[in-house]
């Protein structure tokens, strides 16, 4: 479901209405205490969508070793306390938490507003899901209470994250339940949704797919078979591209992929990995050249291994491969993605090859690379999925093939493609050149410096057995 945007970013306020004439007459009218949720969701779900769209491309994807940043790059040596380009994504996670929060609060105030409900429940879910799986234990149940709320709010233990009453199952089911109560109400129209133009049934259907994928996400920590297979046979999850959770930018200023408002200096930092050229050449794949451009020769696709050490090594650029024109002059073809297709498919052929959920996994595996290809605007070769990708060729690592192709298409996802490693260990990547970690991948990010200083006695207490270890596994990551 492919959208046109063109949106201020300014919020517009609405003002409660006095029934006492002396709070009329004494009511700063530049001094609002209320949002219509209309605005704050069309707030919501349009910066969590481009702020984490150009997180995901200048920190998940060095992460990921989608891509290599070949100076400024403390970061992509796993120096995660030095954020440059991107890579604190906190700020975005929590401002939008306490923004769905308010909306939750005005639906509890004006029942007018009911069909706001389930959507913010849904993406309240998605946005703890995000918190928790690159920082593990966070500050959750008294981190949104909106306006007024708890300032110091203490970690919670990801395992009650995910499960506990409050959050992310639970937000994910109370806002199904929402969305069916609310489908019975009398006219009330649901404005701001960028997603699916206010239709409840897809909401649904996409909080389906955010269900399975937390029970995979969770599988080696607590298997939940039934609940995976439930959703598999309930056919009510985000299957053809038509309906993934997703909004469009545009080629131009203002609501372009924000790699295209960087000076070309920086965005020319960003050039192919050697992992990706690797993987890609190994697959004869033709996505190479709509992720990539050609080095300085023109004809050939270069990558670079990551985390090089600029001060010591000399590079130049031109030997290597810049983001495709998909990531600056046409970013009207890319999306701002919160769930589609091709991902569920792989979540489906995944549980179905580990023997979870009683389905084909070769189908689902063949559908979520076909439609992966047709999210990216790429033709799928004839021979592609008889050949060297087929579905266990040669007696490939079936897991391995389903991950490395997920891992492919989440390019403008990369936190993505970063924690399902974790959770794997695949597709396989490399030591990076200069390591500032003692050549380790990082499996979370550090809880960012603010949090010491604005939140430090809970901050003190969630660090005091490890530190802030970005070597630390979470819960769920047991492999």
């Amino acid at each position: 479901m492919k959208k046109l945007l063109y949106i201020s970013m300014a919020l517009m306020f609405t003002m409660m209405s006095c029934t006492n004439e002396f709070e009329e007459i004494n009511t700063n009218p530049n001094d609002p205490t209320s949002v219509d949720p209309e605005f704050l969701l069309r707030q919501v779900i349009y910066n969590l969508g481009d702020e984490m769209s150009y997180e995901g491309f200048v920190a998940g994807n060095l992460l990921s070793q989608h891509f290599t940043m070949v100076d400024f790059n403390l970061f992509d040596r796993h120096a995660l306390t030095d954020p440059q380009l991107g890579g604190n994504p906190w700020q975005v996670f929590y401002r939008n938490l306490r923004d769905v929060e308010i909306i939750l609060d005005s639906v509890e105030e004006n029942e007018a507003f009911q069909k706001y409900e389930g959507p913010a429940l849904i993406l309240k879910g998605f946005l703890q899901m995000l918190i928790t799986d690159i920082y593990g234990n966070a500050p959750i149940f008294d981190a949104a209470s909106g306006v007024g709320g708890i300032t110091t709010p203490g970690y919670d233990e990801q395992s009650e994250i995910y499960l506990a009453e409050g959050g992310i199952r639970s937000n994910l089911l109370a806002g199904e339940q929402a969305c069916q109560e609310a489908l019975g109400a009398i006219d009330l129209d649901l404005n701001g949704d960028l997603l699916y133009d206010g239709d409840l049934t897809q909401w649904i259907t996409f909080s389906n797919s955010l269900l399975l994928k937390m029970y995979v996400r969770i599988s080696g920590a607590e298997l939940q078979a039934a609940e995976m297979q439930g959703i598999y046979d309930g056919n009510d999850f985000i299957s053809e591209n038509s309906t993934n959770a997703v909004f469009n930018f545009t080629d131009l200023q203002p609501n372009s992929f924000r790699m295209q408002q960087l000076r070309d200096g920086d965005f020319n930092l960003f050039v192919m990995s050697e992992t990706m050229e690797e993987i890609l050449v190994g697959l004869d794949d033709p996505r190479m050249s709509r992720f990539f451009r050609p080095n300085g020769t023109g004809i050939e696709f270069n990558g670079l291994l990551n985390g090089p050490d600029a001060s010591s090594t000399s590079i130049s650029v031109s030997d290597y491969s810049f983001a495709g024109e998909i990531f600056r002059e046409q970013t009207g073809q890319i999306d701002a993605n919160f769930m589609t297709a091709w991902e569920t498919h792989f979540l489906i052929a995944e549980a179905a090859e580990r023997g979870w959920i009683s389905a084909d996994p070769k189908e689902h595996y063949d559908l979520a690379v076909a439609m992966a290809f047709e999210y990216w605007g790429v033709e799928l070769p004839a021979d592609y999925l008889t050949g060297v990708a087929e579905y266990g060729a040669n007696g490939a690592n079936k897991i391995e093939q389903i991950i490395t192709q997920k891992w492919l298409a989440n390019i403008i996802n990369g936190y993505e493609s970063w924690v399902e490693y974790r959770r794997t260990s695949y597709p396989t990547l490399k030591t990076i050149s200069a390591s500032l970690n003692n050549d380790l991948i990082p499996v979370r990010m550090p809880y960012p410096s603010e949090e010491q200083a604005l939140n430090q006695d809970n901050f003190n207490a969630a660090t005091a057995a490890s530190g802030n270890d970005i070597n630390l596994k979470v819960w769920w990551d047991v492999d």
